[in-house]
């Protein structure tokens, strides 16, 4: 008999109370940092270009070009991303080395060079420190994505899986409207304030480093890749409770032992692996789409959308919070329907409500001088858009790449899911003016495009992977597609079901 069939359904229940602190204290100093820094950049951009525009008349006693002040703003603002990219291409391998937890710890060096150094610049008269301040913070966003939903999905029981990696969306979500309200004029959006404000990035970062270090490391990782049984037991004991520890210890040594004699492999490797060929393209696919489905062209370009909508120039702040607020409710509400409806659902639903949106948003720009209420429809349609993408696309993708691996290659597949994440994310922001001024209102319909490809992939190729445990989730890739491909060498033999 399949050891599937003879193992207990998951069960649901309230998470213990310490693995929702340790999920806390994972995701403030990590993907809270991602969604703060994207957004937190946008509120001061004409006091730093002055304070770039006043220190190079200091340094060579001429105004610089304009073209020479929009080379350097944009350099400091696509120097995240780089970071980014540096970041997810080497946190992969930092999870093996340091462990999860300890990489997250160590990750947060990152985050307090760059609040320095952009809290000096402005003092230091360096607008240098700026740009590499960016890329630090990059480097710190870029590791966090790639290890906290890595240590999220292996310190949750099965049946909370879902529920708990929904934690890395809601703190994007959570990041991107903290850093909206704190730019607001009234809060730290003056111009005297600047520089503070982008130091600010250095709290989230102290709150991990005295938390996260009372939790235990992910068990997974101390059973399997370094074999420290006790380590795991505590882990278990601390993080499940009691009356689930057992269990769960048992199947992850039932796990470790299906793994005997494979060590983690090396991102080439997994691409040369055929048994995890198709939950590669998946990934690979989900996080291209995660960036190209025109969410982050709304967020890079806020101001832009809500001018095309009709919105005054002074209340333009405050609608882009209302918008980060509605993705940041949007996280919550699928964090707590993900373990009813599945990711499946979630994911498909989100993408095919965004290519509806993107169709309406057009027509109501299309015809925006026809009628006084199109301009608000116009923004209905932003926030619709937006409410969209929070309940499917953003949260479930990092989970699914967390489910759709097991644990020698799911580093490695979160270092090639960042990887194309951040490249995906240049490209966007580098693209999408040429786009819209190519387009202009008829821009969305590129992405209605991408939204209805995804949504059929997801519909065909995807499985549902709700209360299934890793080696379950393989073998039922494995099996749908044994017409597609065939292993060449034992990593692709159907491995025995184990729970994590």
């Amino acid at each position: 008999m399949n050891l599937s069939e003879g193992s207990a359904k998951p069960k649901k229940g309230l998470p213990n109370k310490s693995l929702l602190l340790a999920v806390f204290a994972a995701c403030v100093g990590g993907t809270f940092q991602y969604g703060y820094n994207i957004s937190v950049i946008n509120a001061p951009t004409m006091y730093v270009q002055n304070f770039i525009n006043q220190t190079w008349m200091q340094r060579y006693q001429t105004n610089i070009s304009q073209d020479g002040l929009t080379l350097l703003w944009s350099t400091i603002v696509s120097m995240f991303t780089l970071g980014g990219l540096i970041g997810a291409s080497i946190g992969g391998t930092l999870s093996v080395k340091l462990g999860r937890r300890g990489t997250l710890l160590a990750n947060n060096a990152f985050s307090l060079m760059a609040a320095l150094l952009m809290g000096l610049s402005s003092t230091a008269g360096s607008f240098e420190l700026l740009i590499i301040g960016r890329l630090l913070i990059g480097m710190n966003a870029g590791i966090a994505l790639c290890v906290q939903p890595l240590y999220l999905g292996e310190i949750a029981p099965t049946a909370l899986r879902g529920a708990m990696g929904m934690g890395t969306s809601v703190f994007i979500t959570g990041g991107i409207l903290t850093g909206q309200v704190m730019g607001l004029k009234e809060i730290l959006g003056k111009e005297e304030y600047w520089p503070i404000l982008l130091s600010t990035t250095c709290i989230p970062a102290f709150l991990q480093l005295l938390i996260l270090p009372w939790f235990p490391e992910s068990p997974r990782y101390l059973l399997i890749d370094k074999g420290d049984e006790e380590g795991c037991k505590n882990a278990l004991r601390r993080l499940h409770g009691l009356a689930d520890c057992d269990g769960a210890l048992e199947d992850i040594e039932k796990e470790k032992n299906n793994l005997v004699g494979f060590k983690a492999k090396k991102p080439w490797e997994v691409f040369t692996d055929r048994s995890v060929r198709w939950q590669l393209l998946t990934i690979i696919l989900l996080n291209i789409a995660q960036q190209l489905n025109g969410i982050n062209a709304i967020y890079f370009y806020a101001d832009y959308v809500f001018r095309q909508c009709g919105i005054p120039m002074d209340k333009i702040p405050y609608a882009t919070v209302g918008t980060g607020a509605c993705e940041c409710i949007t996280a919550l509400t699928c964090g707590m329907l993900i373990e009813c409806l599945g990711r499946k659902v979630l994911i498909m639903g989100g993408y095919i409500l965004m290519g509806i949106c993107c169709v309406f948003f057009t027509l109501t720009l299309t015809f925006q001088g026809v009628s006084p209420v199109l301009p608000y429809l116009s923004m209905a349609c932003v926030f619709a858009f937006i409410l969209s993408f929070g309940l499917g696309p953003g949260g479930v993708t990092n989970i699914l790449t967390t489910e759709l691996f097991t644990q020698t290659a799911r580093p490695a597949a979160f270092m090639i899911a960042g990887s194309v994440n951040w490249l995906s994310f240049f490209f966007i922001s580098m693209v999408f003016p040429f786009i819209v001024i190519g387009l202009q209102q008829y821009c969305f319909l590129v992405f209605l495009v991408v939204c209805s490809l995804v949504a059929t992939y997801i519909f065909f190729l995807i499985p549902e992977t709700k209360n299934k445990t890793f080696v379950e989730i393989q073998n039922e890739f494995q099996s749908s597609n044994k017409n597609k491909f065939s292993s060449s060498d034992g990593a692709g033999t159907i491995l025995l079901s184990t729970s994590i």
